[in-house]
């Protein structure tokens, strides 16, 4: 409660009052107008406010879209690239931005809690505190207004009586002067301003108290219930006010509060982009490409000054025929290696217009192989160190498979005696079936370890035991795929002493024309079969040199592995070629030289 009225309840009160009951009215729609105006910034700020926490949300959603999509995807390629430091840092980089994008998501939970939920409460209450100002203000201004009115008719009364008065005393006295009128008429006259007299002391009477009535109401109504109003009015509007600041205050302190998360955000990527070693990463690729193959050595003088025969040096990339074995012409009918690339060796020269070494050639074939197909099972198509390293990830691959088979067979036993002790848990022989499946697998990946372990112990082996003349003729044109594999198993041919020969002396005797070349391989007689072997694999021979065998199948062996991992065997006259020699089980028979035996007879 105010002890000093409204300022302008003062400016009223000295005025007539009609004039301050209008004057007011006028103040209420102004306050009320003014009242409205601040709700409507306080909504529109709680607009801004939703609008903000949108767009930290899309912000925020955006952000964990692009470090998905950027996220490498599991057991694919790209999951191998993040092992180097670089693309870890960038991994790195993804994962704060996620968490980048949590903070942005916590700044929109926060504002909308703090702020608009807050705020759109207070709007609801503030709009009824206003509504129930008001109405009490209209009350009280309808109460004055009333009794104002109450005033007005007493007085007006009060008026009309004494005017009725005085014109019955005026007449009393006229009738009282004139002689001619009648004593019982001035009698009348006399009691009739006499009543009108009455009339008017009572008008008076009920004027004097409607008018203390009034004043006092208007005083208590200026001086008492109309501050009273007004001061909770402006209270509400300070409140308001208050609430509207404490809410911007809220809304930077609610971006103040995850600055720091958003910082160690920042200094995490710093620190990955710190740890970026290169010389880590260029080691890396190093040991993952590196072949193990030692660089071919000099080639040396070749003499064209003698006449028609010259001969190739051992250290060269093409090796001589051994000791003891006459060197076949170029014209002559070779009976003991077909050449199978010949025709691709052709279009190669062509394409050229010059006579390149075998090695060259070789490569060019081990390209077109590359396009032709995809590698074996046992990596042969790769380099050695290649390889192993392929067939030893295999081999962790297939015992990690195992020893996941082995858990599950070891949680479905302990179960089955559960349900054995337990009958009403569960039938125990519901479970039998799944054991013998993991039985059959554990089984089966087991022979698949072993296959490749078996491989894996034939590379290892092989690798330090390489002498300088092999290195030098599985250099480093020997191609990673399969067909790599099979042109130097196919363009090798033993000498008596063990040693691997290559018909590249052949190639650099003399440049013959093309159709002679080929008549020189249309004519030859086959090869005589040394033994037979039975296919422990399927083996798919998509490559130009190869034949392709199934499981089980009974062939003849026409010439035997010579140290390079191939076995050049015949299902026919007319079908011939190389396969693994780990893929086949070779029996080797001296009197089947020169004579195609039945193979069922052979195999029993």
């Amino acid at each position: 409660m105010v002890s000093l009225p409204h300022p302008y309840v003062l400016h009223a009160a000295v005025s007539a009052p009609c004039l301050c009951c209008r004057k007011g009215k006028d103040q209420f729609d102004n306050l009320e107008k003014h009242t409205q105006w601040g709700i409507d910034v306080l909504e529109k700020y709680i607009k801004f406010v939703k609008e903000r926490t949108e767009i930290e949300l899309s912000y925020a959603k955006q952000l964990r879209n692009l470090s998905k999509k950027y996220q490498p995807k599991k057991n694919s390629k790209e999951e191998e690239e993040y092992r180097y430091t670089s693309t870890r840092a960038f991994l790195a980089t993804l994962n704060e931005m996620n968490d980048y994008a949590g903070q942005h998501e916590v700044i929109s939970e926060n504002m909308t809690s703090l702020i608009t939920g807050e705020l759109t409460r207070y709007v609801q209450e503030l709009k009824q505190e206003r509504k129930s100002h008001f109405h009490d203000g209209r009350k009280a201004q309808q109460h004055i207004e009333t009794c104002w009115k109450q005033l007005e008719a007493s007085k007006r009364r009060f008026e009309r009586d004494c005017k009725e008065a005085d014109r019955a005393q005026q007449y009393f006295e006229k009738m009282d002067a004139d002689i001619n009128v009648t004593k019982a008429d001035v009698e009348k006259a006399r009691q009739q301003a006499q009543l009108r007299h009455q009339m008017a002391e009572d008008s008076k009477a009920e004027y004097s108290s409607t008018l203390q009535k009034f004043n006092s109401e208007q005083h208590e109504h200026y001086y008492t219930h109309i501050p009273n109003i007004f001061q909770k009015i402006q209270e509400m509007e300070e409140r308001r006010i208050v609430r509207i600041g404490e809410s911007m205050k809220t809304f930077a302190e609610v971006d103040r509060q995850v600055i720091p998360i958003i910082g160690k955000c920042l200094d995490e990527i710093t620190k990955a982009a710190e740890a970026v070693d290169h010389k880590n990463d260029s080691q890396m690729v190093i040991e993952a490409f590196k072949s193990g193959f030692e660089p071919p050595g000099d080639i040396d003088f070749e003499d064209f000054t003698q006449p028609m025969k010259r001969t190739v040096s051992e250290s060269s990339l093409s090796n001589s025929r051994g000791d003891g074995k006459s060197e076949p012409k170029f014209g002559s009918k070779s009976k003991g290696k077909l050449w199978p690339f010949i025709k691709k060796n052709k279009i190669i020269e062509t394409l050229l217009g010059t006579k390149l070494s075998l090695k060259l050639i070789n490569l060019n074939t081990q390209v077109w192989s590359l396009i032709e197909g995809a590698g074996p099972e046992d990596f042969s198509n790769l380099p050695p160190e290649q390889r192993r390293k392929k067939l030893q990830q295999k081999v962790d691959e297939l015992n990690r498979d195992i020893q996941k088979e082995m858990d599950q067979r070891d949680a479905l036993t302990k179960m089955k005696d559960v349900y054995i002790k337990n009958p009403q848990m569960g039938d125990a022989a519901s479970v039998d079936h799944r054991l013998a499946e993991l039985g059959q697998n554990i089984e089966k990946l087991r022979l698949e370890v072993q296959k490749f372990e078996g491989w894996l112990a034939e590379v290892e082996g092989r690798l330090p035991a390489r002498t300088e003349q092999s290195r030098r003729q599985s250099g480093v044109y020997e191609a990673q795929n399969p067909s790599g594999v099979n042109s130097c198993a196919q363009d090798r041919e033993s000498s008596p002493d063990g040693s691997y020969t290559e018909e590249q002396s052949q190639e650099t005797e003399m440049k013959v024309p093309a159709t002679d070349f080929d008549d020189e391989f249309d004519d030859e007689e086959p090869l005589p079969t040394i033994g037979t072997c039975k296919a422990l694999y399927t083996f798919e021979g998509q490559n130009e040199g190869t034949i392709s065998v199934a499981e089980g199948e009974m062939l003849y062996v026409i010439e035997e592995d010579k140290g390079d991992g191939w076995t050049r065997i015949r299902r026919n006259e007319d079908e011939e070629g190389y396969v693994p020699t780990s893929y086949v089980e070779v029996y080797l028979d001296k009197n089947a030289k020169d004579v195609h035996k039945p193979l069922q007879k052979i195999s029993e």
